[in-house]
């Protein structure tokens, strides 16, 4: 295992160097200007836009530029950003709270209706129940969130009038901020509901069709004493390695519902930092999501070695 692991760190630098070339290429060369409110403003003379520019350093090749970058970053310099003028750190650190509680409740919300209805499902296989679920499961991985979310403001806030469907940060309350809250937690935990029943489903109906539960049966022991100290116990072993990989998906899937609901969180800072080209914010927010997918992809290999004695990792 300890080699194992030394062999994915390495290769999880190398894959993490590569992703912020690309990025940091493509920002580099994306049409734009992050002072392009300057060029318009006339009270702004040139000789001042042109000190600006070499002090940001935006006019120096592009591999000098992510050198830089780079340097500040491992430091743990995140450098300034270009539109809000204060450190990207700050920046970032003062959105995460927000979108940390949405997509934690999303989160928990995924996991609490995923396991019941895919364990059910599997044990009631093509019953009324299980092609319910399987319908449900389908839709919701199929319906991208935006639409999803586009949906719940028209039906609960314009139709029904029942939740706000613009996040206000200036809200005190717990039912307040429950309201204004209810609406995203259920797009995005719908929508990881949704995909992981699928999983579990899958899992559970190939455990049950194993020998030790058929003799787990045949000795005797209650339904109930099979499904959940047998059966359950081994399929949930590939679903928890899933439910570590949907946490970096769930922060992707933020930077959308985040715009639709205007919540002054991560992603929104994201699509915010892509329209003005403010290249130290999205850098930071992409190489973030990009840290995420590199280590909860070893912490699932893990963790499917530590559940199942099976996999030796050499």
């Amino acid at each position: 295992m300890g080699r194992y692991l030394i062999r994915r760190a390495l290769i999880s630098v190398v894959s993490l160097i590569a992703i912020s070339m690309v990025v940091f290429g493509i920002l580099a060369i994306a049409p734009g200007d992050p002072l392009s409110g300057f060029a318009t403003n006339p009270n702004v003379p040139p000789e001042l836009r042109a000190r600006i520019r070499a002090s940001l350093g935006l006019d120096d090749p592009i591999p000098v530029q992510y050198a830089k970058w780079a340097s500040s970053y491992i430091k743990g310099d995140w450098m300034q950003s270009y539109t809000s003028k204060m450190p990207v750190r700050d920046y970032i650190f003062s959105r995460l709270p927000v979108t940390l509680k949405i997509l934690g409740s999303a989160f928990v919300l995924g996991i609490l209706i995923a396991i019941p209805i895919g364990v059910f499902s599997a044990l009631k296989q093509y019953s009324l129940f299980d092609q319910f679920a399987t319908t449900f499961a389908f839709l919701g991985f199929s319906v991208p969130t935006f639409f999803s979310g586009i949906l719940f403001i028209l039906l609960f806030s314009v139709k029904l009038g029942w939740l706000p469907f613009v996040y206000d940060a200036q809200v005190t309350g717990f039912w307040g901020n429950v309201k204004q809250s209810l609406m995203p937690i259920l797009v995005l935990g719908l929508a990881g509901a949704a995909s992981l029943t699928r999983f579990v489903r899958a899992s559970m109906l190939e455990t049950i069709s194993q020998d030790y539960v058929r003799t787990a049966r045949a000795k005797g022991l209650r339904e109930q004493t099979v499904v959940i100290l047998h059966a359950m116990r081994n399929a949930m072993i590939p679903v928890i390695t899933i439910i570590a990989l949907q946490i970096p998906e769930i922060f992707g899937g933020a930077v959308i519902t985040e715009q639709i609901f205007r919540i002054p969180g991560i992603g929104r800072a994201l699509i915010d930092g892509i329209g003005s080209k403010d290249v130290p914010v999205v850098m930071a927010i992409t190489f973030g999501f990009a840290i995420l997918v590199v280590v909860f992809n070893v912490v699932a290999d893990v963790l499917y070695a530590v559940l199942d004695p099976r996999i030796r990792y050499s």
